[in-house]
């Protein structure tokens, strides 16, 4: 028996403000609308405010370098409460390449980041059951 989750889904991160939009299904990883971009010129296909970090811990981060470490495992935690729709998002991706946009500035420490580790552990390949 082989496993459902053995295809591989390219989920990549990409500012909201760099132009053009990498061609793939757009997931606006953000709780808030991105400050000067209006809906009709951004294209999405999904916006899972689910699976964005909690008003709490997006204030409580305020994109601190300092504060990455913790807002990482805090953030993931979250997400696990959250697999159903991470799966249903997968599976709305239909495999096309997933690209979660993000409005923060800094590329290194950004809540994309985290939803694409989460998102590539329920995409990785298990081991075929005994």
């Amino acid at each position: 028996m082989t496993s459902d989750r053995s295809q591989h889904i390219e989920i990549t991160t990409w500012r909201v403000y760099a132009r053009p939009l990498p061609i793939g299904y757009h997931v606006l990883a953000e709780r808030l609308w991105p400050r000067g971009v209006r809906k009709a010129d951004l294209s999405l296909d999904a916006w899972p405010k689910d699976l964005t970090p909690s008003t709490a811990l997006r204030q409580w981060f305020a994109h601190d370098p300092e504060r990455w470490d913790e807002f990482h495992s805090r953030y993931l935690a979250e997400l696990a409460t959250q697999k159903e729709a991470a799966l249903t998002l997968l599976a709305e991706a239909a495999g096309a390449p997933i690209i979660l946009l993000y409005a923060a500035h800094d590329q290194e420490h950004n809540g994309a980041l985290v939803l694409r580790d989460f998102l590539q552990t329920l995409t990785a390949p298990t081991p075929d059951a005994p």
